[in-house]
């Protein structure tokens, strides 16, 4: 089973990049764990290519798919919008956050796949600030704010927090309902805990990066990996003893400067040969 995010392919070097993309053998599961693109379109376009090539693919949305941009044909917002994509995906045979956590039983299983779809709530306070509107108010002193505070749009809730909530509260209900029966792989765009930003160069701009409130769901559910993307550092790391792979692909002036990586599809299952959490 192997995990990809970032696809943006709205950048024709990126669209050929997923255009080429191809399982290791026929039994491959893929995760895609957000941002294939803005247009509804695009979106079809490299989950029906992917689908076609992988035994299953398991996606979850990330901030770029619930944007609502002039060019879209489809002007749909919010919860609308991302109804849309889910039952886009259902027609597709392409699972998402709100069907059944499925059972991974090949190699490295069994482990089940609990595709999640959380937000931000604004809690990962830019340095020196202590409240999510002086937060803010330096993110745009800085010239660091999120395209998100444009085109993603949260109707009918008032709010992106109050979206987030609604997302914790929910798939926290569900992490619970299967919690003691097969160890868990927790896939969700945006990073469960705050550390792997650390290393983010503009720290203004982690308020748009996850939420505190699920800050020990590593620990507290029986995880054996966390899958994200979002922050286009693609790297594994180990918290409390559980692996953490951020598995974006990112924008074409980003993967240029080191060159495309070997495992674009990263392996999560079973843990590559020489990992030691």
């Amino acid at each position: 089973m192997r995990a990809i995010s970032d696809l943006h392919i709205s950048y024709t070097e990126n669209r050929d990049i997923v255009a080429a993309l191809k399982p290791e053998s026929p039994d491959d599961w893929l995760i895609v764990a957000g941002d294939v693109g803005e247009l509804m379109a695009d979106v079809e376009w490299a989950l029906t290519l992917l689908r076609d090539r992988f035994a299953q693919v398991i996606w979850v949305p990330g901030n770029h798919e619930l944007w609502t941009v002039q060019r879209d044909p489809d002007q749909r917002r919010g919860v609308e919008r991302y109804e849309a994509l889910v039952a886009m995906c259902r027609r597709l045979g392409v699972l998402t956050p709100e069907d059944p956590y499925p059972v991974w039983t090949g190699p490295g299983g069994p482990v089940r796949i609990a595709p999640l779809f959380l937000l931000y709530d604004y809690t990962f306070l830019a340095p020196g600030t202590t409240t999510r509107e002086e937060s803010l108010a330096k993110a745009h002193e800085a010239g660091i704010v999120c395209t998100d505070e444009y085109y993603l749009h949260p109707d009918p809730y008032p709010s992106r927090q109050d979206w987030c909530a609604a997302r914790v509260a929910y798939s926290e209900q569900r992490l619970t309902e299967v919690a003691g029966d097969l160890p868990l792989v927790l896939v969700n765009h945006w990073p469960l805990v705050r550390r792997p930003t650390e290393i983010m160069t503009h720290q203004e701009f982690v308020q748009w990066c996850g939420t505190v409130r699920t800050a020990d769901w590593h620990t507290r559910f029986d995880v054996c990996a966390s899958v994200y993307g979002h922050l286009h550092i693609p790297r594994s790391t180990v918290y409390d003893g559980v692996p953490f792979e951020e598995v974006s692909l990112g924008y074409p002036r980003e993967w240029r400067r080191f060159g495309l990586r070997s495992d674009l599809a990263r392996q999560i299952v079973p843990r590559p040969e020489g990992f030691t959490a």
